[in-house]
């Protein structure tokens, strides 16, 4: 099977979330620095809100906008819709306390990096 015969049958939004929660997986691993960590998160909850996207497209369907009873067969599921809205506003809030604790953890005479707490880490 050739190349451009696969990539039609890929979905374009699942693959850009799993590169940013590749990419985000490895910020999260790779790094020592708490506030790269807590970006890396926010990288990673933005993939995996593509990724729950991407269950509800379907290629060539509309908006989930009731306006008749054909509508019906020619629109996307509207709940992963409503599931990534809810999970930006709790990224939203984790991606806050990530950052406070980072400030909390800096300004209590630490640095930010994670080998500098030692055992404080686990």
């Amino acid at each position: 099977m050739k190349l451009a015969a696969i990539l039609v049958h890929l979905n374009p939004v699942a693959i850009p979330g799993a590169l940013l929660i590749l990419i985000g997986l490895w910020g999260i691993l790779a790094r020592q620095n708490l506030f790269k960590i807590a970006v890396a998160f926010s990288i990673l909850g933005t993939g995996v809100n593509l990724v729950i996207l991407s269950v509800g497209y379907i290629r060539g369907r509309t908006a989930p906008i009731l306006d008749g009873e054909a509508a019906v067969a020619s629109m996307t599921d509207p709940v992963p819709q409503a599931l990534v809205l809810t999970a930006i506003v709790i990224g939203l809030a984790v991606t806050a306390l990530l950052l406070s604790y980072a400030v909390r953890l800096r300004s209590g005479g630490g640095g930010s990096s994670i080998e500098v707490h030692g055992d404080e880490k686990w």
